[in-house]
């Protein structure tokens, strides 16, 4: 997992895996996940970040919120344990 922050364009893109690209799906305006051709996630864009990123229904969000918190990133629906 490889996380690229351009603070510029106040955007992340996380790299799940590096599976070919087939299709990305949005789930709101801010945050689109990209899928192999088999459906696995391969990887996260997250716009407006310095807003604070929703990680719900974002896949192995276990992994992402730690990841956005190193970054300095305001994490919401993450169970910080």
């Amino acid at each position: 997992m490889r996380l690229r922050h351009d603070r510029e364009a106040d955007a992340i893109y996380i790299e799940l895996n590096e599976l070919a690209y087939a299709f990305g799906e949005d789930l709101d305006s801010d945050r689109r996940v990209d899928f192999d051709q088999d459906g696995t996630p391969i990887g996260i864009e997250l716009l407006n970040v310095s807003r604070g990123v929703r990680l719900d229904n974002l896949p192995e969000a276990e992994h992402v919120g730690p990841l956005l918190d190193k970054e300095g990133i305001v994490v919401f629906a993450y169970d910080r344990q």
